[in-house]
């Protein structure tokens, strides 16, 4: 196992030095710097999703579920939406991106508090009427998008598409300040449960024999998850299966059932899918592609396999 971290990390360091280097020219104090606050920015992102990812999977018991299941990426459309219908798209551009960032955080955060608070009992069924829960509220949300996008004017329309799916070209690395001590914070939390997530891994009943306060750290472990979901779709949108296509590779590769090597496998994964594919579309291609389609694409087929091979018989 030692030799696949080495060989993770050789990778994810050869992603960060062609994203840094490749096609530089001319002053290298400016190339290191704008480079380099996008570089954290991706890495961020990468970590945040990854750990979420993980840590969601292990407290609902599934490994096809992500986070994005609880509605959050809807969520992130609808307030995109509501507030280019109440103020306008010019007015939308003006607005501070700090204050959209606290907003986007604030909205998706209290919205999975209240979730969990409301729904979530002792029993693990709670967890499924959750989850259930956050799908119905998906589509009433898609619903309300839908009537608000019929209602507004074109133009605007055309610069909420936009808003609308993840960029990781136009990361705003001037939110970095706000967003890295919650997503440090958030991941170094999940770092110290994860001898108690090994436990949750093994069912309630379980869990709860060896002694766990299992609805505690469940409600925890879900704070903990929306903290990091909620900040990385603030930083680039919502972003539905790169956390299961990292996730799969990560169970794939380990082979264990311990979530410390798990989670380092991912971030590792996740560094090198995001800044090794960010650096080939930028630099190589030329931005003839965009790296989140493709992240999708390859993400809902990983889905669909993921799927079909449990319900094979």
């Amino acid at each position: 196992m030692a030799r696949k971290f080495v060989l993770l990390s050789l990778c994810a360091l050869m992603a960060i030095v062609a994203f840094m280097v490749l096609g530089a020219k001319g002053n290298w104090d400016f190339i290191l710097a704008f480079r380099g606050k996008k570089l954290v920015a991706l890495i961020c992102v990468a970590i945040a999703i990854s750990i979420a990812t993980i840590v969601f999977q292990t407290l609902t018991g599934n490994r096809i579920l992500t986070p994005e299941i609880m509605g959050f990426d809807v969520l992130f459309r609808l307030l995109q939406t509501a507030l280019i219908f109440g103020f306008g798209a010019m007015s939308y551009a003006l607005l501070s991106p700090e204050l959209k960032f606290l907003l986007e955080f604030g909205l998706l955060s209290g919205a999975a508090i209240l979730l969990f608070g409301v729904l979530l009992g002792n029993g693990v069924q709670d967890l499924f009427r959750m989850l259930l829960a956050g799908v119905i509220l998906g589509i009433l949300f898609r619903s309300l998008i839908s009537l608000m996008t019929r209602l507004i004017d074109p133009n605007e329309f055309a610069a909420l598409q936009s808003a609308f799916y993840a960029s990781f070209n136009r990361v705003d690395t001037s939110l970095l300040m706000v967003a890295i001590p919650m997503i440090v914070v958030s991941c170094l939390y999940a770092w110290r449960k994860r001898h108690v997530l090994d436990v949750m891994a093994l069912g309630r009943e379980q869990a709860i024999g060896l002694g766990l306060n299992y609805r505690k750290e469940l409600f925890s472990g879900l704070i903990i998850v929306t903290a990091l979901v909620a900040t990385s779709t603030a930083l680039v949108g919502p972003v539905t299966f790169f956390g299961l296509l990292v996730s799969a590779v990560s169970y794939e590769l380990v082979k264990s059932h311990q979530h410390g090597p798990i989670m380092v496998a991912a971030a590792l994964i996740a560094i090198i899918v995001l800044v090794g594919g960010q650096a080939v579309f930028e630099r190589v291609l030329g931005m003839g592609a965009t790296l989140s389609i493709v992240v999708e694409f390859v993400g809902g087929l990983v889905f669909l396999y993921l799927v079909l091979r449990r319900v094979r018989p």
